[in-house]
């Protein structure tokens, strides 16, 4: 069945509870501290079996258990079937299922449970000894502790709310962890968000700053020059394709599980270097690039450097194009070192606009991911330098 399957070894833990509970309550019956029961011996056995069946089912409804283990426990107190100075065992397993019901139910339905059972037990014993134990035998062996129903009812509510209190506990418990792992998850999804951004806005704006100004070169030339028109029309579309190429690259990263997977696409790396300083080229920036690898660098580590050096050339391509540049990527197997200067806009024309921005942003947050620094700024003889550090270790992570 498919409850069993849920229960699993929970079911047969209750069943064990169960069985050592029905032996205790029946060895109380048998052998009380007070005047035994009219009932006959063999009774017992089965009192303590309707009384314990509750804990054995327990999980499948709660309530609907809680309300038959304290029935049973009342019933058997009133009429006389239970150990005269041990009622409180009769509603040991009351006490078991009012704790699942604490930990599984809300607070109003738990609360409702202990209220209604604490009063029909102290209801019960009251009853016990005032019209049942006044008829009994007396007990063959004087016991230390008489019988008195103060004493029975104290212990049965200590019980009864112990268990309320336990249970109250261990669901404040699931729900503070159940509340803690949905804002784990949901911290996960913004961060994966707002990698994909940066991703998407380091392909989207080198892409479109270099489209933007062979657009440019093309429509004025269209008349005088048009093989430079066919020239920058060219790498317009060549742009484009690999941009595609790129975009879609990250936004597989969105797909669910279930979604049929496409071919896995190389994530840009130290060898596509060369290709980001060919675009620049075409866009009128002269640049100078020199890779130093002293060791192999792992894949994550090697496309932050790809997009440090991707976002940095898209700030000369868009605010001091044409000009000159030196790009320098140095790796040691301990840290990739990554500096990018230009020497401003030529013929002393201001730049167009600030190297700050949402750019900067996402170069400065890949160094911090690595525990690394990050410097941009003017340089006082004119031009921009950007530099960044990034620690790791071999694994690709942070130092």
């Amino acid at each position: 069945m498919e409850w069993a399957r849920r229960l699993g070894g929970r079911a047969v833990t209750d069943a064990v509870v169960a069985v050592i509970v029905a032996l205790i309550i029946r060895y109380a019956i048998v052998d009380p501290p007070g005047p035994s029961s009219w009932w006959p011996a063999w009774s017992a056995w089965l009192v303590a079996a309707v009384m314990s069946i509750p804990v054995a089912v327990r999980r499948r409804r709660p309530r609907a258990m809680l309300a038959l283990a304290c029935a049973a426990g009342v019933l058997a107190t009133v009429a006389g079937a239970v150990a005269a100075g041990a009622i409180w065992v009769s509603f040991v397993p009351t006490v078991l299922v009012l704790y699942l019901v604490a930990s599984t139910t809300s607070v109003g339905w738990s609360v409702a449970g202990l209220t209604a059972s604490a009063f029909a037990a102290v209801t019960a014993v009251l009853i016990f000894y005032e019209r049942v134990f006044p008829g009994l035998a007396p007990a063959a062996a004087p016991s230390e502790l008489p019988p008195a129903w103060p004493i029975e009812i104290g212990t049965i509510c200590v019980l009864l709310a112990a268990g309320w209190a336990i249970g109250t506990a261990v669901r404040w418990k699931r729900d503070t962890t159940a509340r803690l792992l949905r804002h784990l998850a949901e911290a996960a999804v913004a961060d994966e968000r707002r990698r994909i951004a940066r991703e998407l806005h380091d392909v989207i704006g080198h892409s479109m700053s270099l489209i933007a100004v062979k657009a440019t070169v093309a429509n004025h030339v269209a008349e005088a020059r048009p093989q430079e028109v066919r020239a920058a029309l060219a790498v317009i579309e060549q742009t484009s394709r690999s941009t595609l190429t790129e975009i879609h690259r990250v936004l597989d990263l969105l797909r669910s599980d279930g979604d049929p997977q496409q071919a896995h696409l190389p994530v840009p790396g130290m060898a596509d270097l060369p290709e980001l300083a060919a675009h620049a080229r075409s866009a009128g920036v002269e640049v100078n690039l020199t890779v130093r690898e002293g060791a192999a660098i792992p894949p994550a580590v090697a496309m932050s450097v790809y997009r440090i050096v991707q976002q940095a050339l898209t700030n000369v391509i868009t605010h001091a194009a044409p000009t000159r540049c030196s790009v320098t990527v140095d790796i040691d197997g301990r840290e990739a070192v990554i500096e990018v200067v230009d020497d401003g806009p030529r013929h002393g024309r201001p730049p167009r606009a600030s190297h700050g921005g949402h750019g900067l942003i996402g170069m400065r947050e890949r160094a911090k991911m690595y525990e690394g620094t990050f410097h941009a700024g003017r340089r006082p003889e004119g031009g921009f330098r950007v530099s960044a550090r990034l620690p790791y270790d071999r694994r690709g992570t942070k130092a």
